[in-house]
């Protein structure tokens, strides 16, 4: 399954009601993505540039973006970021095939 770093900020009115009715996100959110196949691995709330920093793993990349468009959607996020992490086994065989590779950079 592929991994996700995904970074996210709350708006205003979102922040507003989980002040008016704190409550753990992060498990509540977990539980929905299981319903698409998805597991959220970890999850943070951060202060500075991203409200919320989670690590996602999804079937695949489509089910990945179904689902974070449903909850971008509902209004609650903004500024959402999405990286495909590579496990090491998986940035190694990279490297290997890199050198199957022909490139040419550009010349002057």
């Amino acid at each position: 399954m592929a991994k996700f770093l995904v970074k996210a900020s709350y708006t205003s009115e979102a922040w507003a009601n989980q002040i008016d009715n704190p409550q753990n996100r992060i498990e509540i959110v977990g539980k929905q993505m299981e319903a698409m196949g998805c597991k959220l691995l970890n999850g943070y709330l951060a202060f500075g540039e991203d409200d919320l920093v989670i690590i996602v793993e999804a079937p695949d990349n489509a089910t990945a973006a179904s689902m974070l468009i449903k909850v971008a959607s509902s209004g609650a996020i903004t500024n959402i970021s999405t990286t495909v992490l590579i496990d090491p086994e998986e940035g190694v065989e990279a490297l290997k095939k890199s050198s199957d590779f022909n490139y040419t950079p550009p010349s002057k």
